[in-house]
């Protein structure tokens, strides 16, 4: 009797434990759903009946940061690749083009004889390189991350199926010979393919996207390039530095639109003139005719982009089409689902989570991250709003803070950015009705740029004068890219100019010129 009431007992406890721990998760479970994003405890996953607790359509940088933070928060996950591990970035994007970059740059210092001189070196003869070799190490690097891509997935229980996934509604995906993919959780990141205007055409060989040319299968005496956005900036520091001659074609009136005004002045001045770079501006590239290499040459017709009149005709050796990017989602099946977009861009609300249309109701469990979404077209951008999906999944409500994401382009000086331009910031400070603050250093004045030869470049930091807050930070000089994160980070973190004029940097180092704009904010001296 005494061992039956023993039991009883401990049954008893154990079955109040469990109450009380279900209460607890039920009045979590009602708190977020207050907080506007509906919180289900990991441990309920699985419980639905799904085939998974999350399945991703596209594995690029965001389907990828997608799943490895839906593992780590012990959620069953798949992602369907569609054959694409790695996506634009790793295979024809990000990863190539820097490989390419890498090799281009390094001919270009070797054949500077001037800069050599500088520090006592010689290289007679000058520098040489192998375009199939170049392209080698590209494709290389591309194989090396792929596999490590795909390593990460398989070590962490992610199921990759190499299938496209087609949105069927609530819960479901089709992968086509009629199965199905069921989970209780859905995102969207297939990404974005190249965009190719209205009257060019694309063969591949002589008139092409970046998809073709990071292939590096030639390298034309005379390229155009119609676009003068990122993309295009890097390829023309690839082309020149092998030794082609560049023509650049921009339907705005300013080159270089996506940097700040005082920026774009700089690179036109260290990455375009004395390259012997030229370029139209205000002109559309209206009709683009393949050639032959080496027996005819591409023919590009230019019209006015205001006035629509004939400009002028030229006959170049390639055409690189770099006028952007589209989403990859006509073939996602939304406009089935009763999903409107926007010039194919899913609309999302600050969780990521898919709206019906513009300004409209929430898609139940589906979200969308990276590209496709057109918030911000870059691959950083999509592994954070990934990571961000996962966590509103999970009940821990997050918003990105896409204003402290930096950017880069990788030319030769690099330049990065974060925040606002001075003109954007300009018109901030005017509609909130605050002083701004503006301060610039100079790479010629830093210690560790003039060992190296590279004094050429500053940066520019745009800050509230009242809070003294960050309010956006442009680079153009040596490594750029690196020292945008210090800002960037400072940025995100709310941490104030003052605070940052008082921290240390290491000596001789890029970083104090980062260092000396933070003290010239607040009127400190650095020299």
């Amino acid at each position: 009797g005494v061992q039956f009431e023993a039991t009883m007992a401990s049954r008893l406890a154990a079955l109040v434990a469990s109450a009380l721990a279900l209460v607890t998760e039920v009045d979590g479970l009602v708190g977020s759903f207050r907080s506007g994003v509906a919180r289900r405890p990991a441990r309920w996953m699985s419980m639905h009946g799904f085939d998974y607790d999350v399945a991703i359509v596209g594995c690029g940088v965001g389907g990828h940061g997608a799943a490895l933070h839906a593992r780590s928060m012990g959620l069953k996950t798949c992602v369907l690749s569609g054959g694409d591990v790695g996506g634009t970035c790793v295979n024809r994007g990000c990863v190539p083009s820097k490989a390419l970059l890498a090799a281009a740059g390094r001919v270009r210092e070797m054949s500077d004889e001037a800069h050599l001189a500088s520090m006592g070196i010689s290289l007679p003869g000058g520098a040489e390189y192998d375009r199939e070799g170049v392209a080698t190490h590209a494709a290389q690097l591309v194989a090396k991350v792929r596999g490590g891509l795909e390593g990460s997935l398989a070590r962490l229980g992610v199921d990759v199926i190499p299938k496209f996934g087609v949105y069927r509604g609530p819960n479901s995906l089709d992968v086509g010979d009629g199965e199905v993919v069921t989970a209780q959780d859905i995102i969207l990141a297939p990404g974005s393919v190249p965009f190719v205007p209205p009257g060019v055409e694309v063969d591949g060989e002589t008139v092409y996207t970046s998809d073709e040319a990071l292939l590096l299968e030639h390298v034309p005496e005379y390229v155009a390039i119609v676009g003068s956005g990122i993309i295009g900036l890097e390829f023309s520091d690839v082309y020149t530095a092998l030794g082609a001659e560049v023509t650049f074609i921009e339907a705005l009136d300013k080159l270089m639109p996506a940097f700040d005004r005082e920026i774009a002045r700089l690179a036109e001045r260290l990455l375009l003139s004395p390259r012997g770079v030229d370029y139209r501006t205000g002109v559309f590239a209206a009709k683009v005719t393949p050639g032959k290499r080496g027996e005819r040459p591409v023919v590009i017709e230019t019209i006015d982009a205001k006035t629509k009149e004939p400009v002028e005709t030229l006959e170049v050796d390639a055409c690189l089409v770099a006028t952007g990017r589209v989403p990859n989602t006509a073939k996602l099946g939304l406009a089935e689902a009763g999903i409107e977009t926007v010039r194919g861009f899913v609309q999302v609300d600050e969780h990521m989570r898919v709206l019906d249309k513009p300004d409209g109701a929430v898609v139940p469990n589906l979200y969308c991250i990276g590209d496709a979404n057109g918030i911000q077209m870059l691959a950083h951008t999509a592994s954070t709003q990934g990571v961000s999906a996962i966590e509103n999944i999970c009940g821990r409500p997050h918003v990105v803070d896409h204003e402290s994401i930096p950017g880069a382009c990788f030319t030769h000086p690099e330049v990065a950015q974060v925040g606002l331009d001075e003109d954007a910031a300009k018109a901030r400070a005017d509609e909130h009705g605050f002083e701004l603050g503006k301060a610039v250093s100079h790479f010629r004045a830093n210690s560790k740029a003039l060992a190296e030869g590279e004094g050429d470049g500053i940066v520019k930091i745009l800050f509230n004068k009242d809070t003294e807050q960050i309010i956006g930070a442009h680079i153009i000089g040596l490594h750029a890219a690196d020292l945008i994160q210090e800002v960037a980070n400072a940025k995100s973190a709310g941490t104030t100019v003052r605070e940052l004029a008082f921290t240390t940097h290491t000596h001789p180092t890029l970083s104090e010129v980062v260092d000396a704009a933070f003290k010239e904010c607040v009127g400190m001296h650095s020299h």
